[in-house]
């Protein structure tokens, strides 16, 4: 494949965050009563974005390699900890740092290795057998 595309790559990482929020809404929805019309709410919420990011994933992995798109989706644990500090008053200590920075600098590693070697394998184009 050679390079990635760049547009392709940062619409993946929003696709991420995207993802991300089911997470926050699922955890939002913990917060209340079976019975609490709420609770109902934010997991249509996340039932909703779970639809979205199907939609999007497919449309991800159309251009880029599976082994790029799905190994940058790890970058979801830095997500989760921005949406932990913002919504849920977590505290942020050394080691959660740490582990962040570890996952973050893996994502960046195989990126770069991935674009430098490229995929190895061709993106399979609409119209083509292999595409199923």
């Amino acid at each position: 494949m050679g390079r990635i595309d760049v547009k392709s790559f940062v619409s993946l990482h929003l696709l991420f965050v995207l993802y991300s929020l089911t997470d926050l809404f699922g955890k939002m929805a913990a917060s209340f009563a079976f019975d609490d019309p709420r609770f109902y709410l934010l997991y249509g919420a996340v039932l909703a974005v779970l639809f979205l990011y199907a939609i999007g994933w497919q449309q991800a992995i159309k251009r880029l390699p599976l082994t790029t798109a799905f190994s940058n989706r790890a970058i979801t644990v830095l997500w989760g900890l921005v949406w932990g500090v913002l919504f849920f008053q977590e505290e942020l200590n050394p080691l959660k740092l740490l582990g962040a920075a570890i996952v973050v600098a893996g994502v960046v590693l195989y990126s770069r290795a991935d674009a430098a070697q490229g995929s190895g394998a061709p993106i399979a184009k609409e119209g083509d057998d292999a595409a199923c």
